[in-house]
């Protein structure tokens, strides 16, 4: 309802300014807002305190004259000034009856929009080195992002899942010579163990499919085992094809899909870094000093120029950054969002010093991070901190295995991403009201389970019943219910434009909340045809927009719990 309240605002200062009671140049930014208490109607707006300056009246006559001025309208039951000038509007039942038929008429499109219509974004997430088996940092990364992507394509947005990760270095190095020992027979004890190996017990399976010669099957590459431990470069690439193929496994458990796997290795092999490091010269934004060239990204903002190309003549972390987001822009997305690790904060500053200093009409800002806190895993009270598999981590199908899909994707995304986590083994398992994400799960089985009944009672209902009767939802809880289902647009939209997934956990865990205690409270199989099908349209209204939530933070609604 806030666009039409706002509507009619805008209605009332155009009346107040051909009475020249405003300045006819006046542009008045109007926001309409939730009240916190609904003693002070269902909307709110501050409008008359920001008028009274540039109108030179008080906030509280500017108020009256609004209240004025207002059109009449049926969705507005009173108009009320309160303060020192905030006019709270209390909605009609005619406005919230119309807002339960829209979410019963649109169903499973309700609360989506096109926004971003006609225009591109990609989200990067995961982005996890094929190096061992994902760990519960990547399970937040991946819960976060491909949240964030369906957000994005419930507002219209063309939408890339991107999966970018480091095929070549002393990383990968490290897993070729780890995965040679296997091979031979060593173990980590052994005096020829690579000093930073890996130490998991994948290793010595990934070890025993080499030299088996199996073929590994990645999305984005394939590998046969060449079953010779000398040869360390069939190794390398067996052993990062064996991983990315793990990784495919753990993220297909977890519902996540990628349009793209980029190579890091790439952007040095199509001459990518080069292009653009040779732009940055070009454009008079590097010096050299020391034997190093250096950027000058002090002129971005940053605290400190940093170095581009080391003395050895290798370039530091950020430049190949620089050079892969110059691509993003270059194939045409004008949004980019990173959901990374904190550990990346540092490199922000200086990516966008140097895309900047590319002059290639790259907004300021460009791109969006977010970046996600640690998360400590307990069970029993206590930090659970290896796995069996991985050896020094807890990994994401770890969780999965032990408290399910929906669980870990709901614990995951449902708390602000730069927030540390703790994820409770235990509530994630239990069923009770202080698991949110079974709380929600259980209003939409519970609305399920009334519609089972209906039948069993020979009773029907349908939407032409239940529209025709809102007229009989006389309870304030029911409007409140009703307002509360008219807020989800408002919601998915705030939480895609913040990149905020946790927004509509929040949202979902408030609204079954509210529908868990009008259902202890008011019974809806009721012998009264009328009050029956208002409250089963109310309660299919509820059911709606839970799985339509739900399935943004892509957790199932079951119907039977």
């Amino acid at each position: 309802m806030k666009p039409q309240i706002a509507e009619l605002l805008s209605a009332a200062i155009e009346a107040l300014k051909s009475q020249n009671l405003l300045p006819a140049d006046l542009e008045a930014s109007i926001q309409v807002d939730n009240t916190r208490d609904k003693a002070h109607g269902d909307l709110a707006t501050n409008l008359a305190l920001t008028l009274a300056k540039p109108a030179r009246k008080s906030p509280r006559d500017i108020a009256t004259a609004l209240v004025a001025a207002l059109p009449a309208s049926e969705l507005v039951k009173k108009v009320e000034i309160a303060g020192p000038g905030f006019i709270n509007f209390y909605l009609s039942d005619a406005s919230t009856n119309t807002l339960l038929r829209t979410v019963l008429e649109q169903k499973e499109q309700y609360g989506r929009s096109n926004e971003g219509a006609g225009r591109k974004v990609q989200v990067e997430f995961v982005s996890a080195n094929p190096t061992g088996p994902l760990h519960i940092g990547h399970g937040r990364g991946a819960a976060v992002g491909d949240c964030l992507c369906r957000l994005f394509e419930a507002t219209g947005w063309d939408v890339t899942r991107e999966f970018y990760y480091n095929d070549a270095g002393a990383q990968i190095n490290n897993l070729a010579l780890s995965v040679q020992a296997r091979c031979k027979g060593f173990t980590p004890d052994h005096e020829s163990w690579p000093e930073d190996g890996y130490r998991g017990e994948y290793i010595v399976e990934l070890a025993k499919s080499y030299m088996n010669g199996d073929t590994v099957e990645a999305a984005d590459q394939s590998f046969t085992g060449a079953k010779d431990a000398d040869d360390l470069d069939a190794i390398r690439h067996f052993a990062v094809a064996y991983l990315r193929r793990e990784q495919d496994l753990d993220l297909k458990a977890f519902a996540v899909d990628f349009d793209v796997y980029f190579l890091e290795s790439s952007l040095y092999s199509e001459g990518k870094v080069e292009a653009a490091v040779n732009k940055l010269i070009e454009n008079g934004f590097t010096y050299e000093d020391g034997g190093a060239l250096w950027l000058r990204t002090t002129d971005f903002g940053d605290d400190k120029d940093r170095v581009m190309r080391k003395t050895d003549g290798g370039y530091t972390y950020f430049v190949p950054d620089v050079a892969y987001h110059f691509d993003k822009w270059q194939r045409g997305f004008v949004r980019v969002v990173n959901e990374q690790g904190a550990d990346h904060h540092s490199t922000i500053t200086r990516v966008r010093a140097g895309l900047q200093a590319l002059n290639a009409d790259i907004p300021q800002g460009w791109p969006d991070y977010v970046l996600h806190q640690m998360v400590t895993v307990m069970r029993g009270g206590e930090e659970v901190k290896i796995s069996k598999r991985a050896g020094s981590y807890v990994t994401l199908r770890d969780l999965i295995d032990e408290v399910g899909r929906d669980a870990t994707r709901y614990f995951l995304a449902a708390r602000k991403a730069d927030g540390q986590l703790t994820f409770d083994i235990d509530l994630a398992r239990s069923q009770s009201s202080d698991n949110p994400v079974y709380y929600i799960q259980y209003a939409h089985a519970r609305v399920c389970s009334i519609f089972r009944k209906l039948t069993e009672n020979n009773w029907s209902w349908d939407l032409a019943a239940g529209s025709a009767a809102l007229g009989s939802l006389a309870l304030d809880a029911e409007k409140d219910l009703i307002v509360k289902l008219g807020r989800y647009p408002e919601v998915v939209r705030n939480a895609a434009n913040a990149n905020e997934p946790h927004q509509i956990a929040n949202y979902l865990r408030d609204l079954a909340g509210e529908f868990h205690t009008y259902y202890n409270s008011e019974k809806t199989l009721v012998e009264e045809v009328d009050v029956r099908n208002a409250r089963l349209a109310l309660a299919e209204g509820v059911r709606q927009v839970i799985a339509n939530g739900l399935d943004l933070l892509g957790v199932s609604a079951p119907q039977e719990m």
